[in-house]
């Protein structure tokens, strides 16, 4: 029928009921899949912006190349790049590394129906050891830039969710953790319907379902193609905007922390893409007072500029600033 949203309907057996668990960690390949998505538009610029620029201006850009052939900001991206069971990132890319030849070409022919092979994915779906090799070497540099360093952030936001989940399991049931797990999900027991997906039937068969909070999945929850696959749901967690930051550790890493103070370089990189005083304080996990103060010495030093928009105080890079920045991260040899 014209019009009709599609939908997604998860039919439950008492047994998969007992089965679905709720993950109260983030999924790294699930976060990089997600995540790659995410810097190919731009949906949620509060949420991701400073974390788009960042991503863009570090990511090398063969990793970026070979990672966006395969993960295009709409549709279809292969299952076998999300494994599951997977104990940790460094083993989540070994499972993806030992996808067998089979499933490779199965998988790349679904994703060549939207977009036209390469010599890379051609050399992939044949199971070549130079091309295999290369996904887990861009994988691993993907994660270094975009996930490690927010990585402690991620784990808070989710394990926030997770609790909340569990104190609606505690005080109403499964009735109540299915029934507000998304504007988008509605609960008809024993059918979960998630609105905006592939319109079908998905039969638990007892198998049961992973529920899985996920910090860089955007406004609609999504899942695995393959329904023959360990079924999951992946559903986005609440979280305001500048609540995803590098940890205190990462700055520290920062060359620019040796010339300006942590504080100041950490500053300095949350007005990357612009923000007002209040995001500064929240990216900088700082007081809105000390936010200003640090937006006033940047300011003087000619490093960013400051404006009024409507009630905010909004604060941008200066060319000496970008050019400051920019230098921190790409030094001359």
């Amino acid at each position: 029928m014209e019009g009709t949203v599609p939908m997604l309907r998860i039919h439950f057996t008492g047994q998969d009921l007992a089965r679905t668990t709720l993950a109260e960690e983030p999924d790294p390949l699930w976060e990089v899949l997600l995540s790659i998505h995410q810097l190919q538009v731009r949906d949620g610029s509060g949420h991701y912006g400073h974390w788009r620029e960042r991503t863009r201006r570090q990511l090398p850009r063969q990793a970026a190349a070979q990672l966006l052939q395969l993960a295009p900001p709409r549709g279809y991206s292969p299952d076998f790049l999300t494994p599951t069971h997977q104990r940790g990132f460094d083993d989540g890319v070994e499972r993806v590394l030992s996808t067998s030849r089979h499933r490779f070409v199965r998988e790349l022919d679904l994703l060549a129906v939207r977009r036209p092979r390469s010599t890379w994915t051609r050399e992939l779906a044949a199971g070549r050891g130079d091309a295999v090799k290369g996904l887990g070497h861009a994988l691993r540099a993907y994660h270094r830039v975009s996930i490690a360093p927010y990585w402690d952030a991620m784990r808070s936001l989710v394990r926030a969710d997770h609790q909340r989940r569990v104190n609606h399991l505690s005080g109403a049931g499964v009735d109540e953790l299915l029934g507000k797990l998304h504007p988008s999900v509605k609960w008809e027991a024993p059918v979960l319907k998630v609105a905006g997906l592939l319109d079908q039937d998905l039969y638990l068969e007892g198998r049961g379902l992973r529920l899985q909070p996920s910090v860089f999945c955007w406004q609609t929850p999504t899942k695995l193609r393959d329904p023959e696959l360990a079924p999951v749901l992946v559903y986005p967690v609440q979280h305001a905007p500048g609540s995803l930051h590098p940890t205190t550790t990462e700055r520290r890493s920062n060359p620019l922390a040796a010339l300006l103070g942590n504080t100041r370089a950490a500053a300095l990189e949350s007005i990357a893409e612009g923000c007002t005083t209040t995001e500064l304080a929240q990216r900088c996990q700082i007081s809105l007072a000390g936010a200003s103060r640090q937006a006033a010495i940047l300011r003087d030093a000619g490093l960013i500029t400051t404006r009024r928009v409507g009630q905010a105080v909004r604060h941008d890079l200066t060319n000496l600033g970008r050019l400051v920045l920019d230098g921190s991260r790409h030094p001359i040899a």
